[in-house]
C-alpha cells in the first residue's frame, strides 16, 4: 500500500485522550497534520457542516447525523471522542410541578438548539423509556441550528429577541432547561460572544432525576448504550483520492488513547476530563472511550432512531451511509 504523504488540515479539541497527536508526540502514518485551533469547538461544527472549512474534524454526532442526511460530503470514522450519559443534566424550576418526565407535556423547556446532541439523547431516553410526547413539549431555543436545511419542528420555538434561556428561566418564563453549553450554562451562540460561565444554575434548579447515575448505570447495563458526543468526520474526497487515510486516523488516535488510558486510570493524569472518564469506568468498563463500528453499533443505531424520532433528519439513514470501517479499507 503505497502511502504518499497528504497535508490534511484538522479541527479537533483538546483532550487528553488526544494531545499526543497534537502535539507531534504521536504521528499519522502517511498524513501531514495541520490542527486549527477553534475554541469552543462548537463553533467549528457549524464551520464544518456549512463551509466544508476542514479535511478532518471532531463533530457532534448529531449534528454530523443531520448533515449526512443532508448530503454532506464528508463520512465519520468510529472515533469518538467525549462520551456522556443523559439522565441528568435537565433543570427544573422548583416552582413548576415537575416531578416526572411526562410533567414535562405542557411546559416550555430551554436548549441552545433542537439539534445538541444532549437535547437528542436526553429526549430520546424520555421518549423511549418513560413515553414522553415530545411533540406535547414547547422546546424555546436561544441559538441557530448548525445545519441551516434543517427543518424544525412546529413545537420548536425561539426565545424572543433579547431574551436568553438564562433570564428566561430565572424569570419562569420556561419551566425546564438543559445545564452546560447545551443550554443556561452558557450564552450567546459560539460565534459571537459565546459564555461558557454565565451562570452556575445547578444551585438554584435541580435535576429532574436526582438518582441520575443510578438510572444510567441501569439504563446502560440493560440497553449497552454509551452516548457519544465527539466523532471524528473526513471529507469523502480524501478517501476517495487515499482511502488508507481511514485506517492511519484510526491507529493514531487508538495509539494516543491507549497511551492515555493507563495514566488516567492511575490518576497520574488527573484533570477534569480525566476524572471524569475514570468515575465513568464504574458504569462502562476498563475502556471508557471505545471506537469502532462493533463496540458502538447499539450506539450508533440508537442515535439515528432518536434522531428520527424528533424529526431532526429528512430520512432514516442505515449504518454504511453513516460510518466507514477503516478496518474493512
Amino acid at each position: 500500500m503505497a502511502q504518499d504523504s497528504v497535508s490534511l488540515t484538522f479541527a479537533v479539541a483538546d483532550n487528553p485522550h488526544v494531545a499526543a497527536i497534537k502535539s507531534g508526540a504521536i504521528g499519522i502514518r502517511g498524513v501531514a497534520p495541520e490542527f486549527i485551533d477553534v475554541k469552543p469547538q462548537i463553533a467549528a461544527y457549524r464551520r464544518m457542516v456549512r463551509d466544508l472549512e476542514f479535511d478532518v474534524c471532531e463533530l457532534a454526532p448529531t449534528t454530523y447525523v443531520i448533515a449526512r442526511a443532508f448530503g454532506a460530503p464528508f463520512i465519520a470514522l468510529p472515533i469518538f471522542l467525549m462520551r456522556a450519559f443523559h439522565h441528568g443534566g435537565l433543570l427544573v424550576r422548583p416552582d413548576a410541578g415537575i416531578a416526572k418526565p411526562s410533567d414535562l407535556e405542557g411546559k416550555k423547556v430551554g436548549v441552545r438548539a433542537y439539534s445538541v446532541t444532549t437535547g437528542a439523547w436526553t429526549r430520546g431516553i424520555l421518549i423511549d423509556e418513560y413515553g414522553l410526547d415530545s411533540s406535547k413539549v414547547t422546546w424555546v431555543v436561544d441559538d441557530e441550528e448548525h445545519v441551516t436545511q434543517m427543518q424544525l419542528p412546529p413545537n420548536v420555538i425561539h426565545a424572543p429577541q433579547g431574551s436568553s434561556l438564562v433570564s428566561m428561566m430565572a424569570a419562569g418564563e420556561i419551566q425546564a432547561g438543559f445545564a452546560g453549553n447545551a443550554g443556561l450554562g452558557r450564552a450567546g451562540a459560539p460565534t459571537s460572544g459565546w459564555d461558557a460561565n454565565k451562570i452556575a444554575p445547578g444551585e438554584s434548579y435541580p435535576d429532574l432525576f436526582p438518582n441520575a447515575r443510578e438510572l444510567e448505570t441501569q439504563w446502560h447495563k440493560r440497553t449497552g448504550v454509551y452516548p457519544m458526543h465527539g466523532t471524528i468526520v473526513i471529507k469523502e474526497s480524501v478517501l476517495k483520492e487515499r482511502p488508507w487515510v481511514a485506517k492511519s486516523l484510526l491507529d493514531a488516535f487508538t495509539h494516543a488513547k491507549e497511551d492515555w488510558l493507563p495514566r488516567m486510570r492511575s490518576g497520574e493524569a488527573n484533570g477534569a476530563t480525566d476524572q471524569k472518564f475514570r468515575a465513568m469506568m464504574d458504569i462502562v468498563g476498563a475502556d471508557p472511550l471505545p471506537f469502532g463500528v462493533a463496540d458502538n453499533i447499539k450506539t450508533i443505531e440508537a442515535l439515528e432512531s432518536f434522531a428520527s424520532k424528533q424529526r431532526l433528519t429528512p430520512r432514516r439513514l442505515s449504518l454504511s451511509e453513516l460510518f466507514v470501517d477503516p478496518l474493512a479499507l
